[in-house]
């Protein structure tokens, strides 16, 4: 049995299952002309949307469904951990096209689904359409964060200290390993494999850092540090100093880039897609702030660096010499 078997609304009735992870509040969910729920009015509400086309984003032949309909939510989700926010509803449009097979767009949904249930979050809808050469998945989250509680990146001040809650570059290795079709032979290649394929949204973390006094700025490392930072410098009209030392890079891109020949620094720097949380707190909470982060997830709040008043972004290496950091991380318009 295939698409054209069952045609649209079939295919709308096999993916609506299990899409209605939190029933309280929701009026009406996939089968009507518009998805209908109760919001909070005391809560500021957040929307996000991002488009993944195939040959951009992604390449089908190297990307399980699953791995894709999770990553396809993830990066949303991770839009709202940024804002320091709950996501609470999803809406998912597909554009299909000739030879995509139904058992790969079922394992879509399915790896949307089991992320969503991880995040209480609903799959309310969409739209569904035929498409003349590539697979397009746009999805959009709805979610809510307390006014006194959401985070910008126009926040930042200067002798804050910018903190990062993961690790930097594995995603871009995991990519190096998709488009040079190397062998994903070991137990760390295999991990940047699935940090690159299915990222993990920090949505709980976002919310512990949003609710922590002193935490100011916020932005998801979906470009690369570089150019996300540089995002927070320039709506806070602020300059960054980021220390190499300090920067959080995991054994297994160290692995990777011994085996390749390849910079870790450089990879932590521009690699993009990593969705962690870069943000930045007051200097006297920092600690604070750390300490609460460790015992949460028991894991690192890793400190790299601190805002300043100088207008540029600096990297300072390990001899202690500085130099200029320019945003090399991923932009869709421009070229090298």
């Amino acid at each position: 049995m295939g698409l054209n078997d069952i045609g649209e609304f079939g295919f709308i009735r096999r993916i609506r299952r299990g899409c209605l992870i939190r029933p309280e509040g929701v009026i009406q969910g996939i089968g009507d002309d518009a998805a209908a729920f109760r919001t909070d009015g005391r809560l500021v509400s957040l929307v996000t949307t991002d488009l993944l086309v195939e040959r951009v984003h992604f390449l089908r032949h190297a990307i399980s469904g699953r791995d894709l309909g999770h990553k396809s939510l993830a990066v949303n989700l991770s839009d709202i951990a940024a804002m320091g926010g709950t996501a609470r509803e999803a809406f998912v449009s597909i554009a299909i096209p000739d030879g995509c097979e139904l058992a790969y767009l079922e394992d879509i949904f399915q790896g949307m689904k089991d992320l969503a249930r991880n995040y209480a979050v609903n799959i309310l809808g969409g739209d569904t359409t035929f498409s003349r050469s590539d697979l397009i998945i746009n999805v959009a989250v709805y979610g809510m964060v307390a006014e006194n509680e959401m985070l910008t990146r126009a926040a930042a001040r200067p002798g804050d200290v910018i903190f990062c809650t993961g690790c930097l570059g594995d995603s871009r290795a995991g990519l190096h390993l998709i488009l040079e079709g190397a062998p994903v032979d070991t137990p760390e290649l295999q991990a940047l494999l699935a940090a690159h394929c299915r990222p993990e949204p920090h949505l709980r973390e976002g919310r512990l850092l949003a609710a922590a006094p002193g935490v100011r700025a916020a932005i998801d490392v979906s470009d690369g540090l570089s150019s996300d930072l540089g995002h927070i410098v320039e709506e806070s009209r602020a300059g960054a100093r980021v220390y190499a030392a300090r920067l959080p890079i995991s054994d297994n891109l160290r692995f990777f880039c011994r085996r390749f020949g390849r910079s870790p620094l450089d990879y932590a720097l521009s690699g993009g897609e990593d969705y962690t949380l870069l943000l930045t707190a007051a200097a006297g909470s920092a600690g604070a702030i750390a300490g609460a982060f460790q015992t949460a997830f028991g894991r690192p709040l890793t400190a790299i660096g601190e805002i300043t008043d100088t207008a540029r972004m600096e990297l300072v290496d390990d001899a202690g010499d500085i130099a200029p950091i320019a945003p090399t991380g991923w932009d869709h318009f421009k070229r090298p």
